[in-house]
């Protein structure tokens, strides 16, 4: 918790109590087995493409860190390489961060390394596709029963609203809601309310961050009679302590507080489609003439960044 908030003035007591929230689960963040698990079927994925690319695991903020597995591109002579980052979207933290703190490591341990980190793909169908397909199945089944009023809140990391302005996350999200939203009209469910909602803000109160947060959503939806809420984790990639604890815990424990019944969906990384969705990514920057598929409705992602892009924009 001091790597990831280094430099941001967080009080010791918020760290100790986030601290906590880590014991429930054993005391680790489950993320590293996670992505341990998504590289092990990655493997299989790119042998069944003949492509034969070596693998690395590199963490911004825990072992094994960035700085350590840079050395090990330069000790087994890497010249080039790709750099799939587990988030969707555009912002400071999911995006530029990675790229300024990758770049800090080759500068330092092994100049002339050339890293490119893979395009945004919140609009691949690997990843807003299988959302869309696990929402629509669960909510088919719960009006199928005729006795809920359900409501649908899609859930992403809060960022402050002044780095927000600054990087296309926002729209991002609103894209893939929207693709949830038209696949319940599909299903002639448009009575159901599609919303977005945010969550895990770690900023001081005087500091405006996107809004709503989910459990002040929760208790409006009582106000509108809403008795079953279906929340889907649109701004998470795996099951990594965010989810399992501001919405496996803490917003489930709104939810039942104000007599709601809440269901989550699973996030993406477990499904073929995702894996799928990473092997084309890398397929895309090898084979020129490759071009990873969009869900209809979307945008494909530039592949390059702006210079100014996902910066924190300052008052006026």
């Amino acid at each position: 918790m001091e790597n990831v908030t280094a430099g941001r003035n967080v009080p010791r007591q918020r760290l100790e109590k986030v601290a906590e929230q880590y014991m429930i689960f054993g005391g680790k963040s489950p993320i590293n087995d996670q992505n341990r698990e998504l590289i092990e079927k990655l493997h299989s994925e790119l042998e069944s493409r003949s492509i034969g690319l070596p693998i690395y695991f590199a963490n911004r903020n825990w072992s094994p860190y960035l700085s350590e597995v840079v050395n090990e591109l330069r000790l087994a002579g890497v010249k080039s390489a790709l750099a799939f980052v587990t988030s969707a979207y555009a912002s400071y933290s999911g995006c530029r961060q990675y790229r300024q703190d990758i770049q800090k490591a080759v500068d330092q341990l092994a100049p002339g390394l050339y890293v490119h980190k893979i395009r945004h793909y919140y609009s691949h169908p690997g990843f807003v596709g299988t959302l869309v397909e696990s929402t629509r199945s669960l909510v088919k089944e719960l009006a199928a029963s005729g006795e809920h009023k359900i409501a649908i809140l899609c859930s992403a990391h809060s960022i402050p609203l002044t780095m927000s302005l600054s990087s296309e996350y926002l729209s991002q999200l609103l894209s893939v809601k929207e693709a949830i939203r038209v696949a319940i009209d599909e299903l002639g469910l448009s009575r159901i309310p599609v919303d977005i909602v945010f969550q895990s803000r770690s900023g001081p109160p005087s500091e405006p961050w996107l809004e709503p947060d989910i459990n002040d959503t929760l208790t409006e939806c009582t106000q509108s009679g809403v008795d079953t809420v279906v929340v889907v984790p649109i701004g998470f990639v795996s099951d990594h302590m965010e989810v399992l604890y501001d919405l496996d815990i803490q917003a489930a424990k709104t939810a039942k507080d104000l007599g709601i019944d809440l269901y989550r969906i699973p996030t993406v990384s477990k499904n073929d489609a995702f894996i799928s969705m990473v092997a084309d990514l890398i397929q895309e920057q090898i084979e020129p003439s490759y071009h990873a598929p969009t869900y209809p409705g979307m945008q494909i992602p530039k592949d390059s960044c702006q210079v100014n892009c996902c910066l924190e924009a300052k008052p006026q």
